[in-house]
This record gives C-alpha cells, structure tokens and sequence, in this order.
C-alpha cells in the first residue's frame, strides 16, 4: 500500500488559518455576503461576535446581515447609495455595516467626536441617503453648518431624546434579503481620513480591501482558529473595523468593548478569554502607567497588535505583561503592508513588506532611492482592489495620491540593508494624537473663525505618552485680545475633542517664508517655550459634548 499519495484535505487542513481563506474564496468571492455564507456554512454555531449581552454566531449574523438589509430596502435604499453611520461600539453599529454590505450600499462611518465644521464636510461631501445616529450625537446633528441639507431618512440608535429633527427610531429587523450583485470592487465603506492642506478625505474602501485587511493582518499576527479577538478600538476606524474581517475570515470570535479602559484592560481580556489584543501607541503606554493588578499576569493574550509604540515600550510591555506587540504599518488607503515579526527582532521598525504589496522610496522626483536614504514611501498592491479606489468626489486628490500608479503615503521613510523598513516622519502636515489623525487645517479653520485671530498654525509637539499633542501658534488682529482658555472654548463647539489643542502660543509675529508661508518647522523646533499655554498644566479639560 503506497504511503506517499497527496491527500489534499490533509494538506488544507494543516494550512494556517488565512492561507486557507485565500484558498476557499475565488476572487469574484471575496465580498461579504459570499465570505459571511461561506463561513456560516462552515462554522455554524461558532459564536462569531460579543458585545455586552449580545452573543452572535456565524449563522446567525447571515441572518442579521440579511434582515438589516431588507430595512434598508424597505427605506428605498438601493446599491451605491450611502448611509451615514454616527455610532460608538455596539451592535446596532455592526447590523448597520453588514446590511449595508449585503445589499450593496456603501456605509459611511462617522467618528463620534466630530462636530461642526468637520461634521458639516463629512455629511455634504458624503451626501448620505440615510442618516443613522446614535441618540446621544443627535445634538451634534444639530451643530452642522446651515447649507448642509440631511437626507430625508433619520434613523435613531437607542432611547429617544428630544431634538428638532426629523427622526424615527432604528426598524426591527424582520424578513431576510438576497444577497446583492456584488463585486470585489464595489465600494463597501468611505472612511473619512485627516486631511494635510485641505479638508478630510473620504476613502473608498472596496469590498475586495476589507478581504485583504483580514488576511495579511492574519497573516502578521498569525491568528489561529479559535482565537478570540479583543479591542476596544472604535468601529468607525479602519482598525477596530478589519480586526471583525479577520476573527470572520478566520474562523475566530470578536469581542467588542464600549471604549478603552486602562484599569479595566486586562479584566475585560480576562474575563472574555481574549487571545489577541489591538493597540495604538498611546494606549500601551497607558497600560504601563498603571498600578500593578493580579489580571495583568492572568490573562490569556498571546499577542497584541501595537504599530506605533516606542521601542522602549515593547520591551516594557513585554517585560511586565508577557505580551509582545507586532509592529506594523498599514493606513486607510492601502493595508496592512509592513509587519514585525513575534518576537520582533527590530522593536521600533515598521517590520517587513507584507507578500502581495511592493514599495519603494523615492524622492520628490518619484525615483526610486538606495537603501539608507530616507525619501517617500509609495506602494501598490499585487493583488487586485487590495487598496482603496481613491477619494469619494475628490478627483485631483485621488490623481495627486495616486500619480504614476503608486499610492504616495506622505511618509518619509528608510529601507535598510536588511530588509527593514523605518520610519522617520510625516512629510504631510497632519498630527498623531492617542490613535486619532488630526488635519491640522481643519483645526488652523476653526480658530481662524474667532474674531480676535489674524492668522494662526497648528503643528504638532511630542507627547509623554508618544505620538503627538496638538499645539497652535496665534497672531492676533491689531488692539485684540484673547486669553488661551477661550480659545479652546471656542474649538470645543466646532472641532472634535481630540483636535482641540493642549498648546497655545500668543505670539507678537509669524517666522514666515520668503513668498509669506508661516514656517511650522520653526514653531516645532521651538518646542513648548515661555509663552506657550498649556491647557494640561492649567487642569482645563475638554468637555466631550
């Protein structure tokens, strides 16, 4: 009897868990509706997802997906129309995504923090169909610009409270929907990304991308089946929003906290059997800083994902909770495109290129650079609709970003001889702060509005716990005064919290250039001077409203 013949279900089966995704789903199947069956057909009863009380297996969020999708067509919805999603971590935010995915309709997720100015870009740009809102940012509905005109259709998340607009609450869900004509190029998301010399852009995400998300984050963090995915991460972010692609893709559940708690992390990872975590770069630190607690050596996390973190911080992190932290890069536009290895032999660097992806560093010129010489990361994916299709109506942008077929991340960055990638700086002029991206126009537009501001520039200044802190240089009109507390009062109504600066600087003139553009890179290097304010030192907290 020969020994030696190929059993192919053998050798599927001995597969890691996201090569044999690849495998299962042809390129015309990799969109949602075909993942979502395909994987219910497989695991059934396997719980898929957890938030609070709610417990969804495979099978039944087909069933969700399929009878969200019958509301929205019983609204009038129809493929390519857009539903503006303004929701924090529950799960009437996922029901939303996924009938919106299986009907074909593209969901545009709001970040919850935003109001006025920011708010009112978003809903004119997107120009929604649908409005879906969480009862609680009814009133930052209320803040947006007058020319803004919201769809017909307001859909309310959750109690109802009292607001002047016209709204009913979110429908039941009743009888299931076929699945749309899909395919893996149809935009399934636009996720709204900091703008650098202009307002924030919104990212068309192809159905494909959500795909490749899974599966190279996957592939970096080496998921197993079975493993229970943890985050804290808001949903209305590409992080929080990929990391259900790859617990789906993969045959493993995801957990869903409200938000991230520092002194309840390792709790909550306890107490739902986490094995994998998702972290930002300031939310390691915090963990840190925290006493020490009896959970932190008690729970089951293998890995977490930490791109960002300081190379210190890893070996802290490890060092403390047993946990190493993948370093990776990845953005809205592209992927997961770099990835450390576990344990990272270069804590710091950005990892490896990620199979499937090409990069190259190139100069203002967009030719290719020598290993060791920092210029700009541009990349493109081997796989097809791997990466985003460009901006939602913004032409000139996607054109810009995208020149000689390259995505152009406004990143300098450096190859080395070894193969790693390191990352120096942003070339753009956008801020880092805890996770979030802040277009510092769309800051510098807000105080500009004040009456008493001549001209003002937002930069960013290192934080303690990494990344950056929001600062603002002002000039004010002549014979005006404005103290800097109320220049944050003024911010809070029109910005989200996280944009407000922590620095203000009142100064008497602008170090400009020779054509009259104020040099930010003065202000930067500069620092925290004299004069400059700081909100944290003074004990002013941002009111969240």
């Amino acid at each position: 009897m020969r020994t030696d013949v190929c059993d192919p279900v053998a050798e599927r089966d001995a597969l890691p868990s996201w090569a044999r995704a690849v495998a299962r789903f042809s390129p015309s199947e990799r969109v949602l509706p075909a993942i979502l069956q395909r994987q219910a057909e497989h695991y059934g009863e396997r719980v898929l997802f957890v938030s609070g009380e709610e417990r969804w297996t495979y099978a039944d969020t087909v069933q969700i997906a399929a009878a969200s999708a019958q509301t929205l067509i019983e609204a009038g919805l129809k493929p390519g129309d857009r539903v503006a999603l303004m929701c924090s971590n529950r799960p009437e935010f996922l029901r939303v995504y996924l009938g919106c995915a299986w009907l074909g309709a593209i969901v545009v997720p709001i970040n919850t923090a935003l109001r006025g100015l920011q708010l009112s870009h978003v809903l004119r740009n997107s120009r929604p169909a649908l409005l879906v809102v969480e009862a609680p940012y009814l009133a930052a509905i209320e803040t947006i610009e007058p020319d803004v005109q919201l769809p017909p259709s307001i859909w309310i998340i959750g109690s109802a409270v009292e607001t002047a607009l016209s709204a009913v609450p979110l429908p039941p869900l009743g009888a299931c929907a076929c699945a749309g004509a899909i395919r893996p190029a149809d935009t399934v998301a636009i996720l709204y990304t900091s703008g650098t010399t202009g307002p924030s852009k919104g990212v068309c995400c192809p159905q494909a991308q959500m795909f490749w998300w899974g599966i190279y984050s996957a592939r970096a963090l080496g998921l197993r089946e079975g493993d229970v995915l943890f985050t804290t991460l808001p949903l209305f972010h590409t992080n929080a929003l990929n990391a259900f692609y790859q617990a789906m893709l993969n045959g493993c559940t995801y957990v869903l906290e409200p938000k991230f708690s520092a002194s309840g992390y390792w709790a909550a990872a306890r107490r739902h059997q986490a094995t994998v975590g998702y972290l930002l770069g300031a939310m390691a630190s915090m963990l840190l800083a925290q006493p020490k607690r009896e959970e932190e050596s008690t729970h089951g996390l293998r890995v977490a994902l930490g791109g960002g973190v300081p190379a210190q911080v890893h070996r802290s992190f490890f060092e403390r909770f047993g946990v190493p932290l993948l370093d990776g890069y990845g953005s809205t536009e592209t992927n997961f495109v770099f990835a450390g290895t576990i344990p990272s032999d270069r804590p710091g660097t950005m990892g490896y290129l990620a199979d499937g992806i090409e990069a190259r560093i190139v100069d203002e010129d967009d030719t290719e650079l020598p290993d060791g010489e920092a210029g700009e990361l541009v990349l493109r994916a081997k796989e097809p609709f791997a990466f985003a299709s460009g901006y939602y109506g913004m032409a000139e942008k996607t054109v810009e970003a995208w020149r000689n077929l390259w995505f152009h991340s406004g990143d300098r960055v450096v190859r080395e001889p070894s193969g790693h990638f390191r990352f120096i700086d942003r070339m753009k002029d956008s801020i880092r702060r805890r996770g979030e991206n802040v277009s510092s126009w769309e800051v510098e537009q807000a105080i500009q509005a004040h009456p008493a501001v001549a001209a003002c520039a937002v930069y960013p200044l290192p934080s303690e716990l990494g990344e950056d802190e929001v600062a603002v240089a002002i000039l004010l009109e002549p014979g005006q005064s404005l103290e800097p507390v109320d220049v944050i009062r003024h911010c809070e109504a029109m910005i989200a919290y996280f944009a407000v600066p922590r620095y203000v600087r009142i100064v008497a003139q602008m170090p400009l250039t020779e054509n009259g553009k104020i040099k930010k890179g003065v202000l930067r290097e500069a620092g925290v001077t004299a004069d400059t304010w700081d909100r944290d030192a003074a004990g002013i907290r941002v009111r969240r409203q």
